[in-house]
């Protein structure tokens, strides 16, 4: 059995003098980050590692996380950024099957895309909002369309 916890990043800065992929978190941001991965912890819900597109705004989500839950240092995947639901399925379908709970910090539309791909529910998928997805597979390989099931669903907007 697989599981597979999506993670929006955590709320970044719109101000000008920034190129998107170099966007930092804003201050409530962070702690929204910090936030959710108190959530995971209270939930026991602890993913073995992050893989995270290398954006500023989604690799510091992904180190919040990763510190906070005393995981390893993030992955990056160059593919995560501006990825659509195909392409992450393709990160997905790519992953290390020495691992059985892995979570992905990625972007908008992109995640939403991916959860209503996995498991055929639309939701709204805020700034640092999280979804985990258990599969009944053995092998990241073999995991593609609403093959998944949503079984933990929040987000600091509650």
């Amino acid at each position: 059995m697989k599981n597979l916890l999506l993670i929006r990043h955590a709320k970044a800065t719109h101000e000008s003098g920034y190129v998107d992929f170099e966007r930092p978190l804003k201050q409530s941001g962070m702690q929204d980050a910090l936030f959710m991965a108190n959530v995971l912890k209270r939930q026991a819900s602890i993913p073995e590692v992050i893989v995270t597109s290398p954006a500023l705004r989604t690799l510091t989500t992904a180190q919040i996380f990763a510190e906070h839950l005393h995981l390893p240092p993030a992955d990056t995947d160059k593919r995560i950024y501006e990825a659509n639901e195909l392409t992450l399925v393709n990160v997905i379908n790519n992953l290390p099957n020495e691992y059985n709970f892995i979570g992905l910090v990625g972007h908008n539309p992109g995640i939403s895309q991916l959860l209503h791909y996995l498991t055929g529910q639309i939701r709204d998928v805020p700034t640092c909002a999280i979804a985990l997805i258990s599969f009944d597979n053995d092998d990241w390989r073999s995991i593609s369309t609403e093959d998944g099931h949503l079984t933990f669903y929040d987000s600091p907007k509650g």
